[in-house]
C-alpha cells in the first residue's frame, strides 16, 4: 500500500479526500492531455462518469470556438512553459449544456523535473454560493498579480505621500528595493525643479479633490538618471469615503517618446525631402523653358550688336540688356544647379589652388570693409568634385558672409582632411542666426536679405553641389558668434591608386581653316531659339537647314547633303538622344552636337559633346569647330 504522505494524510487518504469533494472537478490529466483521474466533484457539474471520460482528451469540455481557436493545446502548452495555467470561460457538460468555469492547470513534475503529467482543477462558477469563495481568490490572485507586474511600477502611499509597498515593477523601473523606498515620501522620484515648485503636492491634492491625477513627465531613478513616465494616481477610499491613501502606477515611457520622436523626424524629413523633390522638380522645368527665352534674347542682341550703327546710346542700352539677360542666365544656372539638373564633371581638385584663383575675384566681390583670410595646410589631400560648381558655391558662401557683416568683418576660409573627406570651411565674424532661419537655411528660395538682394538659392546650390559630389553641407551659426558653412568632399585617391590612364595614337591636329564652312541641320521644338541659332550659324559662314522635329530632320538627311547636326534635347515626339542614336545608325560619320537647357541625361550620352544654353555666338563657333575637327581627325573608317 502507498503510505506517501500529503499535509499528515496518507496517498490512500488524500485520494480518497480528493475523490469526494463535489465542489471543484479535481483530475488529472497525461503529458498528452488524457483524464487519466476524476473526482466526485467533476462528476457533479460536468456530468461523465468515471468510466465515460477517463483516456480521453480532456478538450471534451471546450467549446466548439475554444477548439477552433487551439485553446485546450494552448493550456497545457502555457502550463508546461510558464508553470500554470488559469483562465474563465464557457465549458460544455455532458448534455450539451454550458457553465462558466474557472480552470487552473499546473504542470506536476518528478524530483528530476520530468514532466509525469498535469493536474486540473475546474470550479463551476455559476453558482451564486461560491461567489464568496471566488472574491476572496480573486483578491489574493490580484495581490499576486499587482506584486508580480515588472511593467508598471505599482504602489500604494499614504494619504500624506509616504510609500506602504513596492511591487516588481517598481523596483525595476526606479530601482529601489522594497526596504530602501518603504516609508519615504513619494516627492523624491520628482525632479528638484518639480520638487521646489510643488509637484508631488499638487498631484495628491488633485487626486484627493477630482479622485484622479495624470500626467506625463519627467522622473528621477536613484542612480539619478532621469526617464520619461506616464503617472495615474487614484485616490482610495473607504465605503463612508474616508481616504485610505492613493493607488500610484507609473510606466517608463522613455523609449515609446523616443520612437515618437524619431517618427516625427523621419515624417518631417520625409515631408521635406518630398517638398524639394516637387520644388526641384518645378525649378528644373522653369529654368529649362526660361533658358530657351534667354537663348533667344541673348543670341538676337550679340546679333543686333553687329548690325546697329555705332551708335554710342544704342550701343549702351544693348550692353544693360544683355548683362540683363546674363544675370538672367546666372540665375538660370543656381536654379538648375539647386535641382541637379546641370551637368556636372567631378574631379580631383585642389581646393587651395581653386581658392588662390579666386583670391582676386573674392576681393573685388567682398568690398573693402571685409578682410579676408584663408588657412590650407601643405599637405591638404585633392577632393573630389566639380570644380567650376565647387568655384560658384564658395562665391556664395563668400557673398552671403559679407552681408551678415555690414559693419564689415573678415571671412576665414580653410581646410582640413579625415579619412573619408575634405572639409572646405567659410567662417565669417557677422551676425549670425537664430535656430528658426538656421533650419530653414537650405531651403529653395528662403532668404533674410531685402528684395531683390538676394534668390534664395545660393545655400540650397552649395547643399546640392556637395551631396552630388558625394559630401554634405554643414551649418553651424547662433546670434552674434558668427557663422561657419563647411562643404565636405569626398578624399581623391592618391596618385599611386589612380589608374593610368592607356596611351593613345593622338591624330594630326586640324586647322580652323581645314575645317572650314559646314553644312548643318539644326533641330528645336522651340521657333525662336531655332530662328537665332541658324542666324548665328549663317552669320559664321555655315549653310544651316532649319528642323523643327527629330523626324523632320531625319527627312532632311534623306535629301541633301550634311556635315554636322546641331539638335535640342527636350522635344516632343522625338528627343534629342533618340534623333542621335538613329542617326549613328544611319551614318555614324556624322557628328551630332546636343544643345541643352540642363544635362539630365542618362549615361549613354555622355559621348556626345554638350552646347549648354544660354551659348553666345562664340560658344557655338567653337563647339562646330571642334566638332568638325573631330571628324576630320577621325579615321577614314569612322566617317
Amino acid at each position: 500500500m502507498d503510505t506517501t504522505q500529503h499535509g499528515g494524510l496518507s496517498a490512500e487518504q488524500y485520494q480518497l479526500l480528493v475523490e469526494a469533494i463535489t465542489d471543484y472537478g479535481i483530475y488529472m490529466l497525461t503529458p498528452e492531455g488524457l483524464i487519466s483521474s476524476w473526482n466526485a466533484g467533476a462528476r457533479r457539474f460536468k456530468g461523465y462518469e468515471a468510466h465515460e471520460v477517463l483516456g480521453r482528451h480532456f478538450s471534451i469540455f471546450f467549446t466548439p470556438e475554444d477548439l477552433d481557436l487551439g485553446v485546450p493545446e494552448n493550456a497545457l502548452r502555457i502550463a508546461q512553459e510558464e508553470g500554470r495555467f488559469e483562465t474563465q470561460g464557457w465549458r460544455l457538460r455532458k448534455d450539451g449544456s454550458r457553465f462558466w468555469a474557472h480552470a487552473i492547470v499546473d504542470p506536476i513534475r518528478d524530483a528530476d523535473g520530468r514532466l509525469l503529467g498535469f493536474a486540473k482543477i475546474t470550479r463551476d462558477m455559476t453558482e451564486r454560493r461560491m461567489a464568496e469563495m471566488e472574491l476572496h481568490r480573486s483578491q489574493d490572485m490580484f495581490r499576486r498579480l499587482v506584486m508580480g507586474v515588472t511593467d508598471y511600477a505599482l504602489y500604494m502611499i499614504s494619504p500624506e505621500g509616504i510609500v506602504t509597498n513596492w511591487n516588481a515593477g517598481a523596483e525595476r523601473i526606479k530601482g529601489y528595493a522594497p526596504d530602501e523606498i518603504i516609508g519615504q515620501h513619494f516627492g523624491r522620484f520628482y525632479p528638484e525643479e518639480e520638487r521646489a515648485a510643488g509637484g508631488p503636492d499638487q498631484a495628491l491634492r488633485i487626486a484627493r479633490e477630482t479622485g484622479k491625477f495624470e500626467k506625463e513627465g519627467w522622473r528621477v531613478r536613484k542612480d539619478g538618471t532621469r526617464f520619461m513616465a506616464h503617472v495615474v494616481i487614484d485616490a482610495i477610499r473607504e465605503p463612508d469615503g474616508t481616504l485610505i491613501g492613493f493607488a500610484k502606477i507609473t510606466r517608463d515611457i522613455t523609449e515609446r517618446v523616443r520612437a515618437q520622436q524619431e517618427l516625427d523626424k523621419a515624417r518631417e524629413q520625409l515631408l521635406q525631402s518630398q517638398k524639394m523633390q516637387a520644388i526641384g522638380q518645378l525649378t528644373g522645368g522653369v529654368a529649362h523653358d526660361f533658358n530657351n527665352l534667354l537663348m533667344a534674347v541673348l543670341s538676337s542682341l550679340e546679333l543686333l550688336e553687329k548690325r546697329v550703327p555705332l551708335d554710342p546710346q544704342a550701343l549702351r542700352l544693348l550692353g544693360n540688356a544683355r548683362q540683363g539677360a546674363e544675370r538672367g542666365a546666372a540665375l538660370t544656372r543656381s536654379m538648375l544647379a539647386f535641382a541637379r539638373r546641370q551637368d556636372m564633371t567631378v574631379e580631383p581638385v585642389d581646393l587651395a589652388e581653386l581658392v588662390r584663383s579666386m583670391q582676386e575675384m573674392l576681393g573685388g566681390s567682398l568690398g573693402a570693409l571685409v578682410s579676408l583670410e584663408t588657412n590650407f595646410p601643405s599637405d591638404l589631400p585633392l577632393a573630389i568634385t566639380d570644380p567650376n560648381h565647387l568655384a560658384t558655391a564658395v562665391l556664395n558662401l563668400a557673398v552671403n558672409a559679407r552681408d551678415a557683416m555690414p559693419g564689415g568683418g573678415t571671412i576665414t576660409i580653410s581646410a582640413d582632411a579625415d579619412r573619408d573627406f575634405v572639409r572646405l570651411r567659410v567662417e565669417d565674424t557677422g551676425e549670425g542666426m537664430p535656430q528658426d532661419v538656421l533650419e530653414r537655411a537650405r531651403e529653395p528660395f528662403f532668404t533674410t536679405k531685402g528684395v531683390g538682394k538676394g534668390t534664395g538659392l545660393g545655400l540650397s546650390m552649395v547643399h546640392g553641389l556637395a551631396e552630388e559630389s558625394g559630401g554634405a553641407l554643414r551649418l553651424e551659426s547662433a546670434p552674434g558668434a558668427g557663422t561657419t558653412a563647411t562643404i565636405l568632399l569626398p578624399l581623391a585617391a592618391a596618385p599611386s591608386e589612380q589608374p593610368a590612364a592607356p596611351a593613345q595614337q593622338q591624330p594630326p591636329p586640324v586647322s580652323d581653316a581645314e575645317a572650314g564652312a559646314l553644312r548643318i541641320i539644326a533641330v528645336d521644338d522651340d521657333p525662336l531659339v531655332l530662328m537665332n541659332t541658324v542666324m548665328m550659324a549663317e552669320d559664321l559662314g555655315h549653310a544651316v537647314t532649319p528642323c523643327g522635329s527629330g523626324p523632320q530632320a531625319l527627312e532632311a538627311l534623306e535629301t541633301q547633303a550634311c556635315d554636322l547636326v546641331i539638335t535640342d534635347h527636350a522635344m516632343p515626339q522625338m528627343t534629342g538622344l533618340e534623333l542621335a542614336a538613329i542617326i549613328a545608325e544611319r551614318r555614324p560619320d556624322l557628328p551630332v552636337l546636343l544643345a541643352t537647357g540642363y544635362a539630365e541625361l542618362p549615361e549613354n550620352a555622355r559621348a556626345l559633346p554638350v552646347l549648354n544654353k544660354p551659348f553666345s555666338q562664340d560658344d557655338l563657333a567653337r563647339a562646330l569647330t571642334d566638332a568638325a575637327k573631330a571628324r576630320l581627325a577621325a579615321p577614314q573608317g569612322a566617317r
